[in-house]
């Protein structure tokens, strides 16, 4: 588990995933190379909790200065299920229950009391079992198009979704963990899976401002990361926001004034292949305003990218400033620890009462 005292840590700006339940030698070798800041791991990479903490240690054993993430929102993104997990609802969840009840001001707070409770049992057992970090919350409206954010969304007002990440994301920070909004401006509106498509948004850039960029805007000093979307929005850029200077430098840093991490979204994703291929990509994300660049499900593009990106020192040592901000600040309680201390089972039984979880 990870300790409490502040480490000499030096993350690289390439986040990348391991094969499979435990350490293999080429993963040793790709998270000591010294371009590697993180590593995500994914459902192939749990089997018990025991089977997972033993895999977080053998990563801190390789290097204490890489940033542990995993993509864990609740619904059907969650890759810890079993073995004493909470299965969270989709965000949606929380969204409907804003919008239920006569009571439009009880049930608004019911939902952020709700989501609150979700931020803190989320963090709280994943760095039980040392992870630091998840790719959560999803900021994106739900405008009914997109199936690939679907119930991931929180509603299809900027306001509840304001409000509720705002709540979730007090959660986190309760449990030691900070929060990455995605995807950048915005995924809602464009149909297409940027898993498999390039998506297109045509609208305007204030017809985008003015609703999907408003919970960026709000969240403020709040939000600690920011994931942009493989999402091509023709009338700002004809690049994907996360190679866009636009979007990342003139929109993000210097509009909304955000100075927290920005991560590139997933550069084997179809969405990235706009770019080039994942070097040029890494590239042209780092250079557009990214941080930090991830590479998943292909460790032959990991060790091709580890191989052959070429980044400055400067750049290096900004990367790092700015990943360190996420790792956690304590040490995480154990998990048998945590199922005794009465906000934990405050927040489930919250939860249960509401019947959005039934273990």
């Amino acid at each position: 588990m990870r300790s409490n005292e502040q480490d000499n840590r030096n993350p690289g700006p390439v986040i990348l995933d391991v094969e499979g339940l435990e350490l293999s030698r080429r993963d040793e070798e790709r998270i000591s190379h010294p371009l590697t800041g993180g590593v995500i791991l994914f459902g192939r990479n749990f089997t018990s909790r025991s089977q997972l903490m033993k895999l977080t240690n053998q990563i801190m054993a390789v290097r204490k200065d890489v940033l542990i993430c995993i993509d864990h929102e609740g619904g059907r993104v969650q890759r810890c299920k079993t073995d004493g997990f909470t299965h969270l609802p989709a965000m949606r969840a929380f969204g409907e229950l804003w919008s239920s009840g006569e009571s439009s001001i009880e049930a608004a707070i019911e939902g952020m009391q709700a989501a609150t409770a979700c931020g803190y049992i989320l963090a709280s057992e994943l760095r039980s079992c040392g992870v630091d970090f998840s790719f959560t919350p999803v900021l994106d409206l739900d405008y009914g198009n997109s199936s690939v954010i679907g119930d991931r969304a929180f509603h299809s007002l900027p306001e509840v979704v304001f409000a509720l990440a705002k709540s979730l994301n007090e959660g986190l920070r309760l449990g030691d963990m900070a929060n990455c909004g995605k995807h950048f401006p915005g995924h809602g509106w464009a149909k297409a899976d940027s898993h498999i498509d390039i998506p297109i948004d045509d609208r305007s850039l204030k017809r985008i401002a003015r609703d999907d960029m408003k919970p960026y805007e709000w969240l403020d000093i709040s939000l600690a990361s920011v994931m942009p979307a493989h999402v091509v929005y023709p009338k700002v850029d004809s690049m994907p926001a996360g190679f866009s200077k636009i979007w990342l430098q003139d929109i993000l840093r210097k509009k909304l004034k955000f100075e927290g991490v920005i991560f590139s979204d997933d550069l084997s994703m179809e969405g990235a292949s706009i770019a080039g291929d994942v070097v040029q990509g890494a590239h042209l994300a780092l250079e557009a305003g990214c941080d930090a660049v991830l590479i998943c499900n292909r460790p032959d593009l990991a060790d091709q990218m580890l191989s052959k990106l070429k980044v400055s020192k400067s750049k290096l040592a900004e990367s790092a400033k700015h990943l360190n901000r996420l790792f956690p600040k304590a040490a995480a309680q154990s998990w048998e620890s945590l199922q005794t201390e009465s906000e934990y089972i405050h927040a489930k039984a919250l939860l249960k009462s509401l019947k959005l979880i039934t273990n």
